[in-house]
Protein backbone atom coordinates (compact mmCIF):
# COMPACT_ATOMS: atom_id res chain seq x y z
CA UNK A 1 0.00 0.00 0.00
CA UNK A 2 1.10 3.52 -1.25
CA UNK A 3 2.94 5.16 2.08
CA UNK A 4 1.10 8.67 0.90
CA UNK A 5 -2.81 6.54 1.00
CA UNK A 6 -2.11 5.39 4.33
CA UNK A 7 -1.01 9.14 5.65
CA UNK A 8 -3.62 10.44 4.56
CA UNK A 9 -6.23 7.62 5.99
CA UNK A 10 -4.40 8.11 9.40
CA UNK A 11 -5.25 11.81 9.14
CA UNK A 12 -8.80 11.22 7.93
CA UNK A 13 -8.97 9.01 11.12
CA UNK A 14 -7.32 11.41 13.57
CA UNK A 15 -9.79 14.16 12.67
CA UNK A 16 -13.07 12.37 12.83
CA UNK A 17 -11.34 10.76 16.16
CA UNK A 18 -10.62 13.90 17.60
CA UNK A 19 -14.81 15.35 16.44
CA UNK A 20 -15.79 11.70 17.98
CA UNK A 21 -14.37 12.44 21.36
CA UNK A 22 -15.34 16.09 21.30
CA UNK A 23 -18.57 15.21 20.49
CA UNK A 24 -19.52 12.19 22.58
CA UNK A 25 -22.90 12.02 21.76
CA UNK A 26 -22.56 12.44 17.81
CA UNK A 27 -23.82 9.16 16.08
CA UNK A 28 -22.29 10.04 12.99
CA UNK A 29 -19.02 11.42 14.05
CA UNK A 30 -19.02 7.80 16.03
CA UNK A 31 -19.92 5.84 12.80
CA UNK A 32 -17.49 7.70 10.68
CA UNK A 33 -14.85 7.03 12.91
CA UNK A 34 -15.23 3.15 13.32
CA UNK A 35 -15.31 3.45 9.48
CA UNK A 36 -11.69 5.16 9.17
CA UNK A 37 -10.87 2.12 11.89
CA UNK A 38 -12.17 -0.49 9.58
CA UNK A 39 -10.23 0.91 6.46
CA UNK A 40 -7.00 1.21 8.51
CA UNK A 41 -7.01 -2.46 9.51
CA UNK A 42 -9.12 -4.02 6.61
CA UNK A 43 -7.32 -1.77 3.65
CA UNK A 44 -3.52 -0.93 5.28
CA UNK A 45 -3.54 -4.09 7.11
CA UNK A 46 -2.60 -2.09 10.92
CA UNK A 47 -3.12 -4.21 13.42
CA UNK A 48 -3.39 -1.49 16.28
CA UNK A 49 -3.17 2.45 16.24
CA UNK A 50 -3.39 4.97 18.68
CA UNK A 51 -2.77 9.37 18.85
CA UNK A 52 -1.30 11.49 21.94
CA UNK A 53 -1.20 15.26 21.61
CA UNK A 54 1.04 17.57 22.81
CA UNK A 55 1.37 21.36 22.19
CA UNK A 56 1.79 21.50 18.53
CA UNK A 57 1.75 18.24 17.08
CA UNK A 58 0.01 14.51 17.29
CA UNK A 59 1.82 11.57 17.62
CA UNK A 60 0.00 8.58 15.57
CA UNK A 61 1.71 5.15 16.71
CA UNK A 62 0.89 2.46 14.67
CA UNK A 63 1.32 -0.97 13.98
CA UNK A 64 1.96 -3.00 10.62
CA UNK A 65 3.81 -6.28 9.89
CA UNK A 66 4.72 -6.52 12.92
CA UNK A 67 6.35 -3.30 12.59
CA UNK A 68 5.57 -0.35 15.59
CA UNK A 69 6.01 3.07 13.39
CA UNK A 70 5.08 6.69 14.41
CA UNK A 71 3.77 9.74 12.29
CA UNK A 72 3.74 13.01 13.51
CA UNK A 73 0.55 15.68 12.15
CA UNK A 74 0.55 19.66 13.56
CA UNK A 75 -2.02 20.10 15.91
CA UNK A 76 -3.60 22.65 14.42
CA UNK A 77 -4.30 20.99 11.23
CA UNK A 78 -5.67 17.58 12.83
CA UNK A 79 -7.80 20.06 15.03
CA UNK A 80 -9.71 21.55 11.85
CA UNK A 81 -12.45 19.77 11.04
CA UNK A 82 -13.69 20.02 15.04
CA UNK A 83 -13.14 23.93 14.49
CA UNK A 84 -14.96 23.90 11.31
CA UNK A 85 -17.60 22.06 13.09
CA UNK A 86 -18.12 24.07 15.87
CA UNK A 87 -18.07 27.31 13.43
CA UNK A 88 -21.05 25.85 11.60
CA UNK A 89 -24.53 26.68 13.70
CA UNK A 90 -26.22 23.46 11.84
CA UNK A 91 -24.08 21.04 13.39
CA UNK A 92 -24.59 22.80 17.27
CA UNK A 93 -28.43 22.56 17.39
Amino acid sequence: MDDVQLRDALFNWLQIAIVAEARPTDGAAQETRAFFEEILRDDHGLTAFSKEADETMYHIRYEIGGRSLKLMFDRESAEQLLADIHANPKYNE
